[in-house]
């Protein structure tokens, strides 16, 4: 019960690594907001958790969406102790000078804006309560990026820079920034990454993962648990690879 007492709003975790942190959350004692664009996906995965959990549509792009989602949250809770930017998406593998304007702006906006306005709703009550950890959900594309997906690779080396100047101008408030790196995972997105989803295309991604395996939603709840515990109250500023070895 490392979470016990503990509240905390994951966006996208309705599905993929998302959901993989709610359910270690929830087994570790928190209180969980499960934020998601999708609305009913959010609303089933809560009851089928059950009680501690909430559920709140939200468009991570939008302010307004997001200033609501954390109002949502604090007339729940009556608090917001840890907050997981996990709302992600990509563009389709493709040479850097062809991706349209439109996927180029829907990344920026979902992978990077987003962790601007969750900041702008949350981090004044952070500050005001001087307690909080944030984790950022990057990538290990941001880290060693794979060619022709340019631009998400460059919305997650974003995120681990914005991880670490946010964790410098936090921590005299006593909130703490941290992230971690998943590699290709067993999520939604995962086909979106490769382009096309075939024996031969899988087993390319395997061969440069070291472990073998592709990562796995409880990998994440299990770093990401750890990364918001009072276990980790002196790590601040880390983007932690979660990746098999993929960066090695």
């Amino acid at each position: 019960m490392r979470l016990d007492g503990k509240t905390a709003i994951v966006t996208g975790g309705a599905s993929g690594f998302g959901a993989g942190i709610v359910r270690k959350f929830l087994a570790e004692g928190a209180q969980v907001m499960i934020a998601d664009i999708n609305g009913d996906a959010a609303q089933a995965m809560a009851a089928e958790c059950g009680s501690g959990t909430l559920a709140q549509q939200v468009d991570v792009s939008d302010g307004a969406s997001v200033d609501a989602m954390a109002q949502a949250a604090l007339d729940s809770f009556g608090k917001v102790d840890i907050l997981i930017n996990n709302a992600g998406v990509t563009h389709l593998p493709a040479p850097l000078d062809s991706v349209s304007e439109e996927d180029f702006d829907r990344v920026f906006r979902v992978n990077m804006k987003s962790v601007y306005l969750t900041a702008k709703a949350l981090v004044p009550h952070m500050k005001e309560r001087e307690t909080g950890a944030i984790l950022n959900v990057a990538s290990t594309a941001g880290v060693s990026p794979r060619p022709n997906l340019n631009w998400y690779n460059a919305s997650k080396g974003w995120m681990i820079t914005a991880t670490r100047t946010m964790a410098v101008e936090l921590a005299p408030f006593g909130v703490r920034v941290n992230a971690i790196n998943p590699v290709a995972g067993e999520t939604p997105l995962l086909k979106s990454f490769m382009g096309e989803d075939t024996p031969e295309i899988r087993a390319k991604f395997l061969s440069t993962i070291p472990i073998g395996r592709f990562s796995q939603p409880e990998d994440m709840g299990n770093a990401a648990c750890f990364l918001c515990s009072d276990e980790a109250s002196m790590i601040t500023g880390v983007a932690m690879e979660v990746d098999g070895g993929r960066c090695i």
